[in-house]
């Protein structure tokens, strides 16, 4: 028997999908690992600057380094996941997250920026690779399992948010402990994930070539999704970096910003589950996106407008069913649009190399632009400009096309 007759037969004994409750288990586990690192840094800010001495332009680059470490590795992991297999992949990122999260709470400016990047190349590997095993493992439950997995970020985005003030005063652990915290669930997820590293997650056969890959690249569609998913990406990262700061500067105490910045994630949880499942059964998601969009645009704009405390949480509502609609969208397009799963994961790669190069300079420019002004009044007017566009590239993402 040759050897393509030998891994055909493999493959073909393989099912599609073994012990599916516990890689949907280990899919749910990964997300905590790809959102609350992240999260958890905001309503520190204020802490680690008073430590460390940063300035708001280095406070924003705690949020801009993950971005530029998703931008840089994303276009390698597909060609790692089909080497190594995908499970064997998402492993390997999950300690490289580990690692990084040590780092951090080490207590010292180099370590805090080191161990920043190495969670950002470990949660690059992660995004990437997330997508195109769905398709894989559950093609015919594609928009349910999105919709399981970003609702579960959202989750794990707003906890992060709300309880990492309580944290770092409980038992006087302080930021560093803080953010050390999120190592465990980590470690949980590395523990249940374990058992994947016996599946051969690659994919034989030959390679569609650079054509293929040229082809991608110079897709307006494929545009359109990359473009989707950087501008909601740069919503989100400035939200999550500079809202607290900006609630404290209408009076509102450390705690209960990282509280309000943890509802609007809350809010995001049902936008972020019911949305994949929704774009799924449509034929084509152009007014959903807009919907989505000109939601973001109503939130930041309150903000700009006024400081009442109804019109305050109007805007929060406004901005979580946002965000968690978007992201939740952005990796559903991936996964629609493409044609077959080596190219979700190479769109998947485009996507959040592009998307999120572009997102890593909305918190450091932010930052940059309110040490310039001292006034909020030029950054929610560019999060305004930027709410406008998510709408126009959503609108073209959402045509009824595969790349």
């Amino acid at each position: 028997m040759s050897p393509a007759t030998l891994t055909a037969a493999k493959s073909k004994a393989q099912p599609v999908t073994p012990k599916p409750f516990l890689i949907i288990a280990g899919i749910i586990l990964i997300t905590f690992a790809m959102r609350s690192p992240l999260t958890a840094v905001g309503p520190l800010v204020g802490s680690i600057q008073g430590d460390l001495g940063l300035s708001n332009g280095m406070s924003g680059l705690l949020t801009t380094v993950p971005l530029l470490a998703f931008a840089l590795l994303s276009p390698l992991a597909p060609g790692i996941g089909h080497r190594f297999g995908t499970e064997r992949t998402l492993f390997a990122g999950l300690l490289v997250v580990l690692i990084g999260l040590i780092l951090r709470s080490s207590g010292f400016v180099f370590t805090l920026f080191a161990g920043t990047a190495l969670i950002g190349a470990g949660i690059a590997i992660c995004n990437v690779l997330l997508p195109g095993l769905v398709k894989q493992r559950f093609p015919q439950k594609a928009g349910l399992m999105t919709s399981v997995y970003t609702t579960t970020m959202s989750m794990c985005a707003a906890l992060a948010s709300g309880i990492s003030i309580p944290l770092a005063s409980t038992g006087g652990w302080g930021w560093q402990g803080s953010l050390f915290s999120w190592a465990l669930p980590v470690l949980f997820a590395i523990a249940v994930w374990l058992p994947q590293l016996r599946a051969d997650g690659s994919q034989p056969g030959k390679s569609t070539g650079e054509k293929s890959k040229q082809g991608l690249w110079s897709s307006l569609l494929a545009w359109q999704v990359t473009l989707f998913m950087g501008l909601q990406s740069f919503l989100f990262y400035c939200t999550i970096a500079w809202l607290p700061t900006l609630l404290q500067q209408h009076g509102i105490s450390q705690t209960s910003a990282g509280w309000m910045l943890s509802l609007v994630q809350a809010v995001s949880l049902p936008a972020s589950f019911f949305t994949p499942v929704l774009a799924s059964r449509l034929t084509n998601q152009r007014l959903l996106a807009a919907v989505v969009g000109l939601f973001s645009l109503v939130g930041f704009g309150g903000l700009l407008l006024g400081t009442s405390e109804l019109l305050l949480y109007l805007c929060l509502l406004l901005l979580g069913l946002s965000q968690g609609a978007c992201i939740s969208l952005a990796l559903t397009f991936i996964v629609i649009r493409a044609k077959d799963v080596r190219q979700a994961a190479r769109l998947s790669g485009m996507d959040q190399s592009v998307g999120y190069l572009l997102a890593a300079v909305g918190p450091i420019f932010v930052g940059f632009l309110y040490d310039l002004q001292h006034s909020w009044t030029v950054p929610l007017s560019l999060l305004c400009l930027v709410s406008v566009l998510v709408v126009t590239s959503g609108i073209g993402a959402g045509r009824n096309q595969t790349v």
